[in-house]
């Protein structure tokens, strides 16, 4: 079994030094190395999490995940931000005190996402999650209504799946990605039914 991230230990690292100064965006996702881009997804997703009821909400943070996403099987090493934004950043003051209060939080999340089942996050298993991952913010962008909790939560879980090599954060995934299609399909068959009454409808009044 492969030893764990140390998520908490990345942070010390990228957030030590002058409080001064400021830790840009680029610098936050090359300091992640191989994890930048679930990293990246994974920070763009949380908005969805809980449901806000803000309007649009799933499509402005699902086109971003996509852009994200066709870098990474373009093959670029990290993710690529647009230059006036990824030169921003916050003071490590800042991130520092944020660290500090989050530690505790952290530390939880470090025992709770683990490496374990790792053969569902390698080779073939991994290539299909990355497939899965795809369709479920593909999913979430689209402008169906009702349709992001689901999609939302199953993207955080295989995105904790790679970042941790964890295969029971891949099951779940999986879970929620079934779930997902089921519910979206269901949406979508009610949306084509209720097209066609209003359509109906409409006609009577018309040509009545």
């Amino acid at each position: 079994m492969k030893d764990n991230f140390g998520l908490l230990d990345t942070l010390d690292r990228l957030f030590a030094g002058d409080r001064t100064t400021v830790l840009s965006l680029n610098e936050f996702l090359e300091g992640f190395d191989g994890r930048s881009y679930a990293f990246a997804v994974l920070a763009i997703n949380v908005a969805n999490i809980i449901p806000t009821g803000i309007p649009w909400l799933s499509t402005i943070t699902g086109v971003p995940m996509l852009y994200v996403l066709a870098q990474y099987f373009a093959g670029h090493p990290v993710p690529s931000l647009p230059e006036t934004l990824g030169k921003r950043g916050l003071p490590r003051g800042k991130l520092q005190d944020f660290l500090k209060r989050a530690r505790g939080f952290i530390r939880w999340l470090e025992n709770t996402v683990h490496a374990r089942h790792e053969w569902w996050v390698n080779g073939m298993p991994r290539r299909l999650l990355l497939i899965a991952l795809s369709i479920d913010v593909l999913i979430l962008a689209l402008p169906i209504p009702f349709d992001n909790f689901f999609p939302a939560w199953a993207i955080l879980f295989f995105c904790f799946a790679l970042i941790e090599d964890d295969g029971l954060m891949a099951m779940l995934g999986w879970l929620m990605t079934a779930v997902t299609a089921c519910w979206t399909v269901f949406l979508l068959m009610v949306g084509h039914a209720a097209i066609s009454a209003a359509i109906s409808t409409l006609r009577g009044i018309i040509f009545g």
